[in-house]
């Protein structure tokens, strides 16, 4: 509960932070699994260095992955500070990996929803060009065309969906335990009694 001051007590801000590092580690994981899956199934196979499309698929997909490894960092960060809340130099760690994470998962939701964007354009050029026509219209699987055409659209598309919508995840919960760290490291009153020195005028 909020104590009189309006800010967390120490009971409350440890349970706060030990929810949030364990939904950050949850989240964090099950971005990393998207972002893998994107890549063991489609990526791997059609990344070009040559072609645009292609290449911006390959960085925002390691941009994710990355980012996810941030998010559970963080998390497992949050869930040992919320254990002890005395050292200073652990708040400091989570406060930086919690604002890395944030701008990391930010970067990622903006090129994923660039990625979805050049897709829907291009009707999944890159994504199909591996196969050529009559191999999409003989097999759905062969050496020239290494996995299914006729859902490769569809899924590709879907998993980038739910990788965005973990990266929104991220951001939120990651900026909620930046703003706990900020009030555990008494930043957060600082700026506040600095902001009032500017609007109250002088004698």
């Amino acid at each position: 509960l909020p104590s009189v001051s309006g800010h967390l007590d120490p009971g409350s801000h440890q349970r706060v932070l030990m929810k949030t590092g364990l939904i950050l580690i949850i989240i964090g994981h099950l971005n990393f699994i998207t972002g893998a899956l994107v890549h063991g199934t489609v990526l791997r196979f059609v990344v070009n260095t040559r072609d645009a499309i292609s290449l911006q698929y390959a960085v925002a997909n390691t941009a994710s992955v990355i980012s996810a490894l941030l998010t559970i960092s963080c998390g497992i960060a949050a869930l040992v500070l919320s254990r002890c809340l005395a050292p200073t130099t652990l708040k400091w760690v989570v406060f930086a990996l919690s604002a890395s994470s944030s701008l990391g998962c930010l970067s990622c939701l903006l090129g994923l929803a660039v990625s979805i964007g050049l897709t829907l354009g291009s009707q999944g050029r890159a994504l199909l060009a591996p196969c050529t026509i009559a191999n999409v219209a003989l097999a759905p699987v062969s050496r020239e065309c290494p996995f299914d055409p006729t859902r490769v659209y569809s899924s590709t598309l879907s998993l980038w969906a739910i990788s965005l919508l973990l990266d929104l995840m991220e951001i939120i919960f990651g900026i909620r335990c930046l703003l706990l760290t900020l009030d555990l490291l008494h930043l957060s009153r600082c700026c506040g009694r600095a902001h009032q020195r500017k609007v109250t005028p002088g004698p």
